[in-house]
């Protein structure tokens, strides 16, 4: 309990001794014996006639001496200050500022004019400088490939789209400006234009994907396609009852690419909205890919859910069996099989294990879905309605198609390269990687999905060898 004559201060958090007690002790034994510290009672002499005369005549001498200094400032210091150190009686007017160019850059020397009789009323300056917007058409690219980010997004996701530009751009493409090409089966907003546009270092641009490309073909039987999306849903399968989400995936797996924003490019990486982007890339991948003969590049890759695809590895089998010189002949076809399938031929059937590259990150060549070998296998697909019938995902399709049509050396895993879209994060191994590329994965090395049990790099590494990098 608080005691009053110990000296400490209730209201102080620690409840020490309060310093404004301290202060006012000391004050009072500092000063004469008297009221209120004062000390009027032991100086009597202080109240005789002759002390208050003396004090008046004092403060009458300061008042004088104060009305002269003044009279001294108006007449003969002030004026100084009026012209610029120059006694002329005369007022400095600056000289008139040109548009875009500071006064002091002007290169007119200060005029002089004639004191006027009223004061020069100014206006004020504003608070708040005017915002120039750089036009992004204008923007100049810094590197050297014809090279595009492609986002498939909707107006209602710009806050996920800004999330992974920011990372993007500040891990990566403030170096190199590329542009950045987006597209919606909708027109876009004014401010999904104005924000994004404000993001990126590299000019902007927005396709409208055309309804041929995002809708159910005359081919697809829609009482069929809803009888088995209820049973997917009832089913639980991961977007088993979702048409839009079968528009993306068809999309994506045969229509992207064939966008007229895309023609002038030769080389795309692929961005989701809402990713994690981890490490520093103070290299370019496009080149990369292109001077060392690669074609395809992925950071994670794992198995699909069989119950998305039951049809779709037995379509691959009858279109390369029909087209069995599609076949690259140093493919990675080993990687999609079964263990127990591990050196069998197409022709023997074999099985699928699910293995896919995960295509929401993609650097690649836009060639290799440009080649008529590929168009001809999504065309074989698309016709076989596994897009609408079951839920076949661009994934498995872009994957399968570049371990059969591509060498194996012509996929590149991206190593050291950070990477998150839920539910799945990779981060480099190699501790050096982190001190070079500043790396700031929010998990343990150890829980990379690399070494997940789930994930399918331990596959390929075993047939294209363990890479770390570039």
């Amino acid at each position: 309990m608080y005691n009053p004559s110990d000296g400490r201060s209730p209201i102080s958090p620690s409840f020490t001794q309060n310093p404004f007690d301290k202060y006012k002790t000391a004050r009072e034994n500092s000063l004469p014996d008297g009221i209120g510290g004062i000390g009027t009672g032991s100086w009597p002499d202080r109240l005789s006639g002759r002390k208050k005369a003396g004090e008046r005549r004092r403060i009458a001498r300061i008042l004088v001496g104060a009305f002269f200094a003044g009279l001294v400032f108006w007449f003969f210091i002030a004026p100084l200050n009026w012209t610029g150190g120059q006694s002329t009686g005369q007022l400095y007017t600056p000289p008139p500022v040109t548009e875009g160019k500071a006064a002091h850059d002007s290169g007119s020397p200060p005029s002089v004019v004639d004191r006027p009789a009223a004061p020069i009323e100014r206006p004020l300056a504003p608070k708040v400088p005017i915002e120039v917007i750089e036009d992004p058409s204008e923007r100049v690219q810094l590197g050297n490939e014809r090279a595009t980010f492609v986002m498939l997004i909707r107006n209602l996701e710009l806050k996920e789209a800004l999330k992974s530009m920011k990372q993007i751009e500040d891990r990566f493409n403030h170096r190199y400006h590329y542009p950045w090409t987006f597209l919606n089966d909708v027109p876009f907003t004014e401010e999904f234009i104005r924000e994004t546009s404000k993001r990126a270092s590299g000019k902007t641009e927005y396709g409208l994907i055309p309804e041929e490309h995002w809708s159910v073909p005359k081919h697809i039987d829609q009482e069929k396609m809803q009888r088995e999306m209820k049973k997917m849903q009832e089913n639980k399968v991961i977007y088993g009852g979702s048409l839009s989400y079968r528009h993306m995936c068809r999309f994506n797996s045969g229509f992207f690419f064939r966008q007229p924003l895309l023609d002038q490019y030769e080389w795309y990486w692929r961005v989701e909205p809402g990713i994690g982007f981890y490490c520093d890339v103070d290299y370019d991948p496009f080149a990369f890919l292109r001077t060392s003969g690669k074609k395809y590049g992925f950071t994670i890759t794992l198995p699909e859910y069989k119950s998305t695809i039951p049809t779709l590895w037995t379509e691959t089998l009858k279109f390369m069996k029909e087209h069995p010189d599609y076949l690259h002949s140093n493919s990675s076809l080993q990687y999609l099989l079964t263990d127990g399938d591990q050196g069998k031929t197409l022709d023997a059937n074999p099985e699928y294990n699910g293995c896919h590259f995960w295509s929401n990150f993609e650097i690649g060549s836009l060639s290799i879905w440009r080649d008529p070998n590929y168009v001809e296998y999504f065309q074989h697909l698309d016709q076989a309605g596994g897009f609408f019938y079951e839920r076949w995902g661009d994934a498995p399709v872009h994957s399968i198609a570049a371990a059969l049509f591509l060498g194996t050396h012509e996929i590149h895993h991206f190593a050291d390269m950070g990477y998150m879209h839920v539910p799945w994060s990779r981060c480099p191994q190699p501790k050096e990687f982190h001190m070079h590329a500043k790396c700031v994965c929010p998990f343990d090395l150890k829980d990379s999905f690399d070494l997940n049990g789930w994930s399918c790099q331990p596959r390929w590494w075993k047939i294209a060898g363990k890479e770390y990098g570039t």
